[in-house]
Parts: structure tokens; sequence; C-alpha cells
């Protein structure tokens, strides 16, 4: 098949079909790039499937899906511009490389390390899930130290990568000598762990979080003026969900600098109150009320049975009995719940003896029965 004269025309030193050819190596490059994203997906599970239990292909495309899509994206990109010739600019030198073609390939090249270094962490996260998945199979569960420490060098193993591919980039794209550099470091090093102090001090503060173990995640902690449960522990700040459903990030140096309550790790949770009974109830009343209540509240399974109820004062107000029992709990929601069944019972108490309880507001007298 004879090609058509027009397009041997020349634009800017290539002919027509050079274009041509070019542009339909794109357009098959874009038609192929998702097929082809997914066969390396498949291929690259079908490798480590006996490693990866528990997870499944799709997982791994969907984190790998955008690098691989971008990576090819660009070899078809380096094949079409590899097709046209870059014309020398007019006083330009033969054995000179013309600027276009130079600035192409050095996109090209960053491009391409921007992109393996994104697959690569998601490859991290790749197999943080797989670990996490495995964790669950055997039955055994994430534990603190799992919860704690994986995603502490999950983000640790990405910073290294990503200075690394920095590292790179700075040495094949831009031509800067890397080990100069690194050596020139040295001499600034001071200079950079002044200006970065705090960084460097939240960093050293994870590392003691992860050894001491203070807390982890799904801990319920307080912290000077700050509480809340630990949702993450990164190496420069802690994540906590707070009780009106806030997410607060702290720094990890505030985490350990002050005195740090750790409520989960609590064996029982204190309730204590103080019921005021009104000046008619009578001594014996007081005294089958509390003996009562002390039974009703020591036959919970939750509550410990160093249950204590006194008659603590007389006041203008009325008979004051004071409360104090522990739940046998971690679980703040179970801890409520406790605590308003045995409301319930000392409340019954109360009215099966003919108590009073004294009102705070007014003068009138309130019969616990009505």
């Amino acid at each position: 098949m004879e090609i058509p004269s027009f397009l041997h025309h020349q634009v800017l030193g290539n002919e027509l079909i050079d274009y041509a050819w070019a542009l339909l190596v794109l357009v098959l490059g874009g038609a192929l790039n998702r097929l082809l994203s997914r066969l390396v997906s498949a291929v690259l599970f079908r490798l480590t499937k006996r490693y990866t239990a528990g997870v499944s292909e799709t997982e791994l495309h969907d984190l790998l899906i955008q690098p691989l899509s971008i990576l090819l994206f660009l070899v078809t990109f380096y094949l079409a511009f590899g097709l046209i010739r870059y014309p020398l600019p007019l006083r330009g030198v033969p054995s000179v490389e013309p600027w276009p073609k130079v600035a192409l390939l050095g996109l090209f090249h960053l491009g391409v390390i921007t992109a393996v270094v994104w697959g690569i962490t998601r490859l991290v996260d790749f197999a943080l899930l797989v670990v996490q998945r495995r964790a669950v199979l055997k039955a055994v569960g994430a534990n603190r130290l799992d919860n704690q420490f994986l995603p502490f060098a999950k983000d640790l193993l990405k910073v290294f990568i990503s200075v690394i591919g920095l590292l790179v980039a700075l040495g094949q794209v831009f031509g800067v000598n890397v080990t100069a550099l690194i050596g020139g470091l040295g001499i600034g090093g001071l200079a950079v762990a002044f200006a970065a102090k705090e960084s460097l001090e939240n960093l050293l503060a994870s590392f003691t979080i992860f050894l001491d173990q203070p807390f982890g995640v799904g801990d319920l902690v307080t912290a000077g003026n700050v509480s809340g449960t630990v949702e993450k522990i990164g190496f420069r700040s802690t994540r906590l969900r707070t009780a009106e459903k806030s997410y607060l990030t702290v720094p990890n140096k505030s985490m350990i600098d002050k005195p740090l309550d750790n409520l989960s790790l609590r064996t029982a949770r204190r309730v204590g109150f103080t019921l005021i009974f009104d000046q008619r109830t009578t001594s014996t009343q007081l005294h089958a009320i509390i003996a009562g209540s002390i039974a009703a509240v020591q036959a919970h399974p939750l509550v410990t049975q160093d249950v204590q109820m006194k008659f603590n004062a007389l006041t203008p107000n009325g008979k004051e009995v004071t409360v104090q029992y522990f739940v046998e709990t971690s679980s703040y929601d179970e801890y409520l719940d406790t605590k308003e069944e045995l409301n319930y019972r000392l409340v019954e108490v109360v009215e099966k003896e003919g108590g009073l309880f004294a009102s705070t507001t007014t003068t009138t007298l309130i019969s616990a029965g009505v």
C-alpha cells in the first residue's frame, strides 16, 4: 500500500507520518493501559499467592492500579516520542542534544522514579495488610505490639523509601552529586538538628512509647487535659478519638512528658455518690435501706465485694448516706449499664422500706414511692 505523498511533508524536522506513528502508539498505549495494569498486578499476585493468605487479588489491584497505570503511560510516552527526531536550534552543536529532548527525558525519568516509589510504598501497605489478615486467620488477632508497632514501622519504612527516591531523583534527573550532598549534611547537621528540634523530640518520644508501651491502640488515656481513645501512634504524633467523637492529634512528646493515666488498664471503675433522705426517714428505715442496698449491689456479678454505704452526716437538707462500689469492667458502656441497673435497685430498696428522698430544690417532701 502506497503512503500518500502529503504524509511525507516535513514539519519541524519530521514527516507527518512520524507524528502519525507516535500518535498511534499513544492511543494504543492508552487503550491497553488498564488491561496491562491488571495483567501485571495479576501476575504479581500469582507469584506471591502462597504468602498472601486472606488477601484478595482485588485488594492488591486497588493498591497498585494507579502507580502501574502511570508507569505504563510513561513507557508509552517514551516509545511514542522516541519515534520523533528533535531538530537542532539554528546555532545548535550536532554533538549536543536539543533542549526539548533533554527536558522531556528529565520529566520522563522523574515520573518513572515517582511511580516506582509510589508503587513500592503501596506494596508496603499490601504487606501490612497481609500480616494483619494472617493474624486474623490464625484466630490470634492483632495484639497490642502489632497494633502499635506495625503502623509505626510502615510509616518509617515509607519515609526511608521516599528519601531514597529523592536522592535517586537528585542524582539522575538534576545531576546532583549525591555523595557530596550527604557529606555536606554532616556540616549542616547541627543547624538542621536545631531547626528540627521539636520534630526530633517527637520522634524520640515515639520510640519511648513503643519500648515502654504505656498505652496502645484502642486504649482510653488521659494526658494532662487531653483524653480520648488511641486510634493511631505515628512517629510524630498520636491520634485520639475524644468522647465528643472529634479526631485529636497530640505530639508524642506531650504524651510522655505529662502524667499519663491509662484508663483501659484499670481493674475496676469506681462509682461514688451521696443519697440525701428526708428528716422523716427513721433510723430503723435507714438501717434497713443500707443493709438492703448493700446486699442488692453485692449481688451484681460485675461488682466487687468491698461495697461501702454509710450514714455519713446530718444536715439541714436531710440525712446523707454515702455510696461507693467498684465495677469490674474496662468497657465504659458496660460500666454505665451496670451503674444504671444498680441505681434502679437502690430506688426499689428505698421504696420497699418506705424511705423518703429529700428535695434539693424546694421544701416539698418527695416520696420515692410516688
